[in-house]
């Protein structure tokens, strides 16, 4: 996972573990795998990544691409232990041993990708993170009638990758026992340190409680089980519910009574300044609730399920309840009295100190270990310096509507510019005669602007930014956002005609009626299926978004004048777009005889199609 932003749990685990080699006096350097990029692009989001905060804290930074589509359900009866870890992790290991042979140590994060330890060099120490156990994790869903979106795996497939480290890291006590009943490899509990943010202050009334998390599903099944206890018999009496973070924008649109949404707020201190009470009513997940160790930091009293506190070695009745409704009556009892508010209080202050010193116990015991088997990596250790993030490398192209700038820089958390406009691609791959591996990237920011003077409908798109057979990934602005004025998109969509697509088709028209023509073709058998948000371009003179209307699949052994060659025509490199033919309604294509194109943008994909010209050429003779 990414360092920063520290929006999720994971995240503030990896910056904690590092900060502690880091104490240790050792040089870290941080490689991402990017799978959450990818998992974020195709949900229609832009991936929350800071590769220019990271490459200011880390020694050096790398960039591991997924080279294929990470599998998010699998029909077996849970992952093999290697399905998320593709060769590309481990190549990039033994590329940096071989690049950076003083490396002492190599620390994987989570055991799905452990596979990739047996690259390492011989003589350097191995460690794996788990964060989690993933062992069984779908039972935890069963009680919410749900399926897991995340990884899972049995016992004998966590216990083979464990078994490919020489430490295994636990970062909650419950979790390091259960670790040692699956490996001989040494298990050490090394819970996370959070330094004091605030002292404890024992509020005398709540008017106002906090829930601040990252929109996984442990927290989404959580927080809406108890925002619905919440607001049943809520009157304005009662505290109001504050939701924060990236959670609050996957809750839907609307806040029940007594709740607010908060969103994503940079700084922490304005959530935490802003509430009494911090509630923890988790009922699903694994590892440790880094929720529960924040707010403890900030000196937030809490009150939270058995659950919620494991790892924390919970005293009190207040953090050992079972339920979301429990955590309700806790909080109702709790709101009015300053007595037993300052007990809680005083409760969480003696529970973070006890668990801040079991951290700082087990991070100097992990640092005895490192020492007696590691040399520790410097500064000196570093080949010469990347384009700073702080230099960008900019390239503009005057469109009629507007501006293209191509801008290379680490700058990957950036949406929207104010010189620049708005983020419309990113190139998947490092640019050209970069460094290996580097996080740098060309990123293109669109920025609308009066058309010029003179201009002619049949000049859009006549200016060439570059963009041909590039892999890009389309920012949210092309499905979801739709911020740019229609001519601007379309002049772009015409850049964007000739890049590396992720499907190509070849397509007859069948049909026509009014503004509608209906085409023949192959395409990915999932567009058939559902609901699934795209944009539609049809590239010309001048280029226009046009309608996609009807998808109906077709049995071409059934009906002979869709049996024709063209139509089978359908390439895509990914195994998980498999092909089928069609009879697709567009409206706004127009009833021409000549060959165009069709661009179809997906969250995360893009498609070609190639309209046959009318009539249809006739076949290549038989040799």
């Amino acid at each position: 996972m990414p360092a920063f932003p520290t929006s999720a749990g994971n995240r503030r685990r990896l910056l904690t573990t590092c900060a502690a080699l880091q104490r240790g006096g050792y040089a870290v350097d941080l490689a991402y795998y990017a799978h959450e990029d990818q998992i974020y692009r195709r949900f229609g989001q832009h991936p929350p990544t800071d590769e220019a905060a990271a490459a200011g804290l880390f020694r050096h930074t790398f960039r591991i691409e997924p080279p294929a589509t990470i599998p998010l359900t699998t029909r077996s009866r849970c992952f093999s232990i290697d399905d998320w870890c593709p060769e590309a992790v481990g190549a990039f290991v033994s590329w940096y041993g071989k690049a950076y042979p003083q490396t002492g140590a190599i620390l994987m994060n989570y055991v799905f990708l452990s596979r990739a330890l047996e690259a390492a060099p011989p003589g350097v120490l191995t460690l794996i993170d788990t964060h989690d156990r993933f062992a069984d994790r779908q039972r935890q869903y069963r009680p919410f009638r749900a399926e897991p979106n995340f990884f899972y795996t049995d016992r004998a497939g966590e216990a083979a990758g464990l078994a490919r480290a020489d430490i295994v890291l636990a970062i909650q006590s419950e979790e390091a026992a259960y670790f040692r009943t699956i490996t001989d490899r040494r298990v050490h509990l090394l819970p996370p340190r959070f330094p004091a943010r605030r002292p404890f202050t024992a509020p005398t009334r709540v008017r106002r409680i906090g829930f601040l998390g990252h929109g996984n599903d442990p927290n989404l099944f959580s927080i809406r089980r108890f925002a619905a206890a919440w607001s049943d018999g809520w009157t304005p009496a009662r505290p109001e519910l504050v939701i924060a973070g990236e959670i609050s924008n996957s809750l839907g649109p609307t806040a029940g009574p007594g709740i607010r949404f908060a969103g994503y707020l940079p700084e922490l201190e304005d959530f935490y300044d802003g509430i009494d009470l911090v509630v923890a009513p988790i009922l699903m997940g694994s590892g440790l609730k880094m929720k529960v160790a924040e707010a403890l930091s900030f000196g937030k009293p809490v009150i939270g399920t058995a659950l919620g506190f494991e790892g924390f070695d919970p005293v009190v009745p207040a953090h050992r309840l079972d339920t979301a409704e429990a955590v309700k009556t806790q909080v109702l009892a709790l709101a009015s009295d300053a007595a037993e508010l300052a007990a809680l209080t005083r409760a969480c202050a003696d529970l973070f100190a006890g668990y801040n010193a079991r951290a700082e116990e087990a991070e100097t015991a992990l640092l005895a270990m490192l020492s007696v088997s590691d040399r520790k990596p410097s500064a000196a250790d570093a080949p010469a310096a990347r384009p700073a993030a702080t230099d960008p490398d900019r390239v503009v192209t005057a469109l009629a509507n507007g501006r293209l700038t191509c801008e290379t820089s680490l700058r990957s958390d950036l949406r929207d510019d104010p010189d620049l406009g708005l983020l419309v691609a990113t190139e998947r791959v490092a640019p050209p005669g970069a460094e290996p591996y580097t996080p740098a990237r060309r990123r293109w920011f669109a920025r609308a602007e009066a058309a010029k003077t003179g201009h002619r409908p049949d000049e859009a798109g006549s200016a060439d930014a570059g963009l041909a057979g590039l892999r890009l990934a389309l920012s949210p602005e092309w499905v979801r956002d739709r911020h740019l004025p229609p001519p601007l998109r379309a002049e772009i969509a015409a850049q964007l005609a000739d890049v590396a697509a992720n499907w190509d088709a070849q397509a007859v028209r069948v049909g026509s009626a009014g503004d509608e023509t209906t085409l023949a073709l192959t395409l990915p058998r999932h567009l058939a299926f559902g609901t699934h948000p795209h944009a539609v371009f049809r590239i010309g003179t001048p280029t226009r978004e046009i309608t996609l209307g009807r998808v109906t699949l077709l049995n071409t052994s059934r009906i002979s004048v869709y049996s024709s060659p063209y139509i089978s025509t359908y390439a895509s490199a990914r195994a998980d777009l498999p092909g089928a033919p069609a009879a697709v309604t567009f409206a706004g294509l127009g009833a021409g005889t000549a060959a165009s194109t069709i661009l179809v943008l997906h969250d995360d994909l893009i498609g070609r199609i190639t309209v046959l010209p009318d009539p249809l050429p006739s076949p290549e003779p038989l040799a």
